[in-house]
């Protein structure tokens, strides 16, 4: 294979977590040696499907747009018929209907190989649990069919099948160039930081830690402990509720949020934090395994860190604590208790999982079709 389209089905924001793996996954395509195109939508001022910055389709604005935007592949499949592609890596956007299924089929009538990142899965129950189900019903419907014609899914989970065709397995990956290892190890004697980065959502579980710190300071501490939250909020009522949280456990002096942060204002922050907090809530959306980029993150990072999903890749390290899979508060002690135990260093830490980079985890990709 020489070339290759990387095909998204939305837009990007600069700073969110997601649009940047996709340009990690892009740019460790190239690494291994692919010519990489990649195909997305802006719809800034209407509705416009880009290949490297190039229109390749203007569906216009309104209720048309928002249409064509879901209908109109024919563009891509011509673009990719007349570049020579050989690969089509497909980002799922849990679309699956007749037209994404007309467009892989004439791919690979024109002789491509297709595979599709699907980067959550099980993903009903996420739908579910926000009870937006009916978002998926087309995709519910259509994406057994669609999965027939592909040539394999690629899949961050343990699953050997996913809608009756075969998987490819990865984990999501680290790109280390971009991610900055924290500078030392802080003096704890007196005090713990914890730091929670994410797009926030109720699987995140965030809640958990402020009950535990709530639990950990309804007797008098001299040893300080303090969540610092970093991220913006999926919904306002989401929002809402944690800040009640805070204000009804009178943790406003050890619960700090930041809100959105990136680049040197985000290295800052872990620099002064010392243990990371993972996702404590996947439970709540029926989730047991999964590879999350925010464990990779913090481990690239160099920090200790907690979590409560099965995350093969970090399960049995010696800098990892596992939280119950329930509503119980978190236990402040106990996280204290394990930060002492940990002796590696955050270059030891980081270095300990090489093998997940972005490269390495595309390199596989590519040898597996």
């Amino acid at each position: 294979m020489r070339k290759a389209l990387f095909v998204i089905f939305h837009g990007f924001d600069p700073n969110n977590g997601i649009s940047k793996k996709i340009f990690y996954q892009v740019n460790a395509l190239k690494a291994c040696g692919l010519e990489v195109h990649l195909c997305y939508m802006d719809e800034t001022s209407g509705k416009k499907r880009l290949i490297d910055n190039q229109v390749i389709a203007d569906y216009g604005d309104g209720i048309i747009g928002k249409i064509k935007k879901r209908t109109e592949f024919s563009s891509v499949t011509q673009y990719a018929k007349e570049n020579g592609i050989d690969l089509v890596y497909l980002r799922s956007n849990h679309n699956a209907s007749y037209f994404t299924i007309q467009m892989v089929k004439q791919m690979k009538k024109d002789g491509m190989k297709v595979v599709m990142e699907i980067p959550t899965y099980p993903y009903d129950s996420e739908y579910k649990a926000q009870g937006i189900s009916h978002q998926i019903y087309q995709d519910i419907l259509f994406r057994n069919q669609l999965a027939k014609h592909l040539d394999a899914i690629i899949t961050f989970s343990d699953y050997d099948v996913i809608f009756g065709q075969r998987t490819i397995r990865i984990s999501n990956g680290i790109d280390f160039e971009s991610v900055k290892v924290k500078k030392s190890v802080n003096n704890t004697s007196k005090e713990l930081n914890l730091i929670g980065v994410a797009e926030i959502h109720t699987w995140h579980g965030f809640d958990r830690v402020v009950k535990g710190l709530a639990n950990y300071y309804s007797k008098p501490q001299k040893y300080i402990v303090k969540f610092h939250v970093v991220g913006y909020f999926f919904s306002k009522e989401g929002e809402a509720k944690f800040r009640k949280i805070i204000t009804d456990n009178h943790m406003e002096r050890y619960v700090i949020l930041y809100g959105k942060k990136h680049g040197g204002d985000l290295d800052t922050i872990f620099d002064y934090c010392d243990f990371g907090i993972g996702s404590l809530g996947r439970h709540r959306v029926g989730i047991d395994r999964i590879k999350t980029l925010k464990n990779r993150e913090y481990a690239a990072r160099g920090i200790p860190f907690i979590y409560s999903e099965t995350d093969s890749d970090f399960d049995n390290r010696s800098y990892i604590l596992k939280a119950p899979a329930d509503e119980t508060p978190i236990d402040i002690n106990q996280v204290i208790a394990f930060y002492r135990t940990v002796k590696m260093t955050p270059s030891d830490i980081r270095d300990s999982i090489r093998d997940l980079s972005w490269e390495c985890q595309m390199e596989h990709v590519i040898k597996s079709i």
